[in-house]
């Protein structure tokens, strides 16, 4: 009996407790719920995601991608983004202090070489002529009256003369004649030496009279009205802000050119008279023809770059001074060579974006995007000649940076 209880306090012993085997597992336990509570999340989140972008539609712009014509032309070898410039610009200004009278331009007006723009008050110069004329006519006076004196001294000289060979009178009354009339020769020549010099004063106070009169220098359109009737303008700087050093501002339209910089790595792409093809900010689908006029011999070291001196060759009313351009260098092939046209298809720049280190064009399918690399093979304008679409596709132009394959697509008319 007693062997037997031995036994059983033994085993009892040796029995793990529950709640000890319990409180040892739960740790490890719960560690593996959390893990796979997490990942229950995940997925659920994925999937949730992946269900909102599925659900989600894209009110967006399309085109269609199109082959290269045969006459589009050669291909962009460069794109460089300048402005429009005018070569003949000029601040029209008076070449007197006084002050303005009229002033006879207004902003977008266009004006013919000569045309009057402003006048000045010109009180003084009138009089300053009308005094160079009265003293004009006070030495004519006096001259005609040295001629009349020297007239008659050579008629007392000839008769004296005559006198002297009939031994009536002394040489000496000969000799006082002749003086006399040497002396009133010279006062003669004098006094028209001073009516030169009263023209003169005449010519210069007209020429300060027309300085009153402020004209056009050349054809063009006023771009800046600068001054109004009453205020004083001067060709120099007076100081303060009452007097005025132009009336206004003339732009050649005919003039107008394009500048452009050009960064020094690429200026080898571009040479004189190479053809070119501009396109202004304001008017993006308007191509405008253009060629190279000429390379600026020097680099700017700030930023690296050239500048190249573009010639419009079609004039427009729309093209505007200081207006935002972006000019494509075309590429020039000699004659003898044989054109190969490039293959691809022709899509917006726009519809090409970056997307984890890749061009990338969404194309439209079934009302969803589909996502196509692309590979751009040469630049026409606004277009892009690229492989890797059908012909004939549907492309997102602009897309949003949220945008995704797979995403539901509204195409909005353009």
């Amino acid at each position: 009996m007693s062997s037997d209880g031995d036994k059983g306090e033994l085993l009892k012993a040796l029995r793990l407790d529950s709640t000890q085997r319990e409180g040892s597992a739960s740790p490890a336990r719960g560690l593996r719920i959390a893990l796979i509570l997490l990942a229950v999340l995940l997925l659920i989140g994925a999937a949730y995601t992946w269900l909102s972008l599925r659900s989600q539609r894209f009110e967006l712009e399309a085109a269609t991608a199109a082959p290269l014509a045969a006459d589009r032309g050669p291909a962009a070898v460069l794109q460089a983004t300048g402005y429009v410039t005018a070569r003949r610009e000029a601040t029209v200004s008076a070449q007197i202090t006084g002050t303005l009278t009229e002033v006879l331009i207004e902003e977008g007006e266009q004006v013919k070489a000569g045309q009057v723009l402003a006048r000045l008050d010109d009180t003084a110069q009138r009089a300053s002529l009308a005094q160079t004329r009265a003293q004009l006519k006070a030495a004519t006076a006096l001259r005609v009256q040295y001629q009349a004196q020297l007239d008659q001294a050579r008629r007392d000289l000839q008769r004296n003369q005559q006198l002297v060979d009939a031994d009536a009178v002394s040489r000496q009354v000969a000799e006082q004649s002749q003086t006399q009339v040497d002396t009133l020769a010279a006062q003669v020549q004098a006094q028209s030496k001073q009516e030169e010099l009263a023209q003169a004063q005449i010519d210069g106070a007209q020429v300060q009279l027309g300085y009153a009169v402020i004209r056009a220098p050349f054809s063009g359109v006023i771009i800046a009205k600068a001054a109004q009737a009453g205020e004083i303008v001067s060709p120099i700087s007076a100081g303060g802000g009452f007097t005025r050093t132009g009336v206004g501002t003339i732009v050649d339209m005919d003039s107008l050119e394009i500048e452009v910089d050009v960064n020094e790595a690429y200026i080898n792409r571009v040479h004189p008279h190479q053809p070119a093809q501009a396109v202004l900010d304001a008017y993006p689908d308007w191509n405008i023809p253009a060629h190279v006029i000429a390379i600026i011999p020097t680099a700017d070291r700030s930023k690296a770059t050239v500048k190249v001196r573009i010639g419009i060759d079609q004039k427009d009313p729309r093209i505007l001074p200081d207006m935002g351009v972006r000019v494509s260098f075309l590429e020039t092939a000699p004659a003898s060579d044989v054109t190969v046209a490039p293959r691809g298809l022709l899509i917006p720049a726009s519809a090409i974006v970056e997307r984890a280190g890749h061009s990338v064009v969404f194309a439209i399918e079934n009302g969803r995007t589909r996502a196509h690399p692309v590979r751009v093979a040469a630049s026409y304008g606004e277009l892009r000649l690229v492989d890797g679409i059908a012909d004939g596709a549907q492309v997102v132009r602009a897309p949003p940076p949220d945008l995704r394959d797979g995403a539901a697509v509204t195409v909005r008319p353009p």
